[in-house]
């Protein structure tokens, strides 16, 4: 995006600058679609996106498929290998590998190749709390600090 709302720079940090800024367009590293009715639908972070076997992933396509298991309230990559981590449950009655079996495979069906998509199951869940911002958001920064600790 670009126009008189978009920021210069960052203060005192020009590296940061030109890799945001390109050709005075603001380069966001959102990832979305842009549907035929005009409505925008914003998909993943270029960031977070995860790399395996060759393979795109969507974290965020992950994470949801985490939030569909009873026992898991929220899910976030946090691990710097290609896998999500940050899983928050009531209680920690079920292992890693537990979890992984219990993750619904007909979201990972692809249909129209008859194959099941394994490379995008998670291969390791870490279970704890997500530490969030005041407003509630995942800060993920501070995941990955934990995961170079594991």
């Amino acid at each position: 995006m670009r126009g008189n709302t978009v920021m210069k720079g960052y203060l005192g940090n020009r590296k940061a600058t030109l890799a945001t800024l390109v050709d005075d367009w603001y380069v966001s590293g959102d990832l979305a679609v842009w549907h035929a009715d005009g409505y925008i639908e914003i998909k993943d972070r270029s960031k977070d996106i995860i790399i395996s076997g060759g393979e795109n992933i969507s974290s965020l396509e992950v994470e949801e498929v985490l939030h569909q298991l009873p026992a898991v309230l929220a899910a976030a990559r946090g691990l710097p290998e290609p896998t999500p981590s940050g899983v928050r449950r009531p209680a920690p009655s079920s292992s890693s590998r537990q979890t992984r079996r219990r993750l619904p495979k007909r979201m990972w069906w692809n249909s129209a190749a008859n194959i099941w998509l394994s490379f995008k199951v998670p291969k390791k869940v870490v279970f704890g709390e997500l530490p969030k911002t005041s407003t509630g958001k995942i800060q993920k920064f501070v995941l990955r600090e934990r995961a170079k600790q594991l």
